[in-house]
This record gives C-alpha cells, structure tokens and sequence, in this order.
C-alpha cells in the first residue's frame, strides 16, 4: 500500500503486530511540530494465512465513533488557556478491564521544552489492545501525540484510533457494546463465544 507523504508528516514509527497466523505491519506517521497522525497497514500473511481476506481496517479520527472506546475506554478532555486536550486515552473502564488484553504501551519522546523552569515533553504515544476471547483476531491501536506549541503557549493532545478486526470479532464487540448500553454491564455469557463460534485445531 503505497503512500505519499506532503509537508503535514515527516516522521514515521513502525509496529509489527501478530494477527490470526500472520502480522500487520502499523506505520503511524506524524509531524514533528503539529499533532497530525497517520495510519500507514500493510499484510503479511507470507506464511500460508489467510485472515486478512476476512478482516475488515476501520481508522477513527474521533475516538468517540469507535465502540470498542465507549464500552471499554475512559477517555479525557479538558481546555484551557495553556492546555488543549482532546479525548486522550486515560484508563479501561474498571469494571469492563477483564474482558480487554492491554499489548503495548509506547511512548516516544520527540523533542523537550523549558518554560520557567518546567521541562515538557513533546511526545508520541502508542496504546494496543485485544478482546481476552478473541486475542489474535482483535486490535485495537490508540495514537496519541502531545505536541507543545511555543508560539501560543499551550500543550496541544490529539488521538487517533486503529481498528483491524475479523467478522467474528466485530460480532462479539458488537455483543459488548450493546450489553453496556442495555444492561450497564457485560454478561459472563458473551465473554465466551457459544460451541458454534469456537474453532480448535
């Protein structure tokens, strides 16, 4: 998957992540002074896999439209004169953690800045998750890049969010999302899939 970067992105971070007998390869391309970011997947199944045929990459510039944000994700937004944060991943939800695999926690540290005798750091973030029942046929990818911008002053934080799913994945998120906004709650029952959706080899 060929992509040509202009002026917006000069950086990039490459990630290597199992998926269902095979990997993806995450380009996550950035700026070094804004807080654009950008998805870059590429297959690899070279091995005899065959799943990306039935996976389905969904990329969401507002955290909020992502499902498996609202039913596992705490997220954080706040404003003002020296901060502008938005929808910043803060913690899985403690009464749905359980039911959610954390991979990779990530932090880059891109430049640093002193103001009055205060460091900051100018940063780039990776989070990764699965679902625990659907381990290697779920991936969910948190890209966060705080970017402090001298000339008004202000700590900027802006996130973006990678999906990578199978259908039969996708169906069990769905079950999740739809328990937490029924019931408040997820039933034992959907944490493991039915005989018909098992698959052992």
């Amino acid at each position: 998957m060929s992509l040509t970067l202009g002026r917006k992105l000069d950086r990039c971070y490459n990630l290597r992540i199992p998926f269902s007998g095979g990997f993806y390869d995450i380009g996550v391309f950035f700026h070094k002074k804004t807080t654009f970011l950008l998805f870059k997947v590429d297959p690899n199944f070279s091995n005899g896999g065959d799943q990306i045929h039935g996976s389905k990459i969904t990329m969401y510039k507002n955290l909020q439209s992502s499902k498996f944000c609202e039913t596992f994700i705490e997220l954080y937004s706040f404003r003002s004169d020296s901060l502008d944060i938005s929808n910043q991943f803060k913690q899985l939800k403690d009464e749905l953690c359980s039911y959610v695999v954390q991979l990779f926690n990530e932090v880059i540290i891109i430049d640093r800045f002193k103001v009055d005798d205060k460091v900051f750091n100018d940063t780039l973030s990776l989070f990764g998750f699965s679902l625990d029942s659907s381990y290697q046929d779920f991936i969910f990818v948190i890209a966060e890049r705080q970017n402090i911008n001298t000339k008004i002053g202000k700590k900027i934080v802006r996130t973006t969010g990678l999906q990578i799913a199978t259908s039969k994945s996708i169906s069990l998120l769905d079950d999740f999302y739809e328990d937490t906004r029924t019931h408040g709650k997820i039933y034992e029952l959907n944490k493991f899939p039915t005989n018909d959706s098992i698959t052992i080899e």
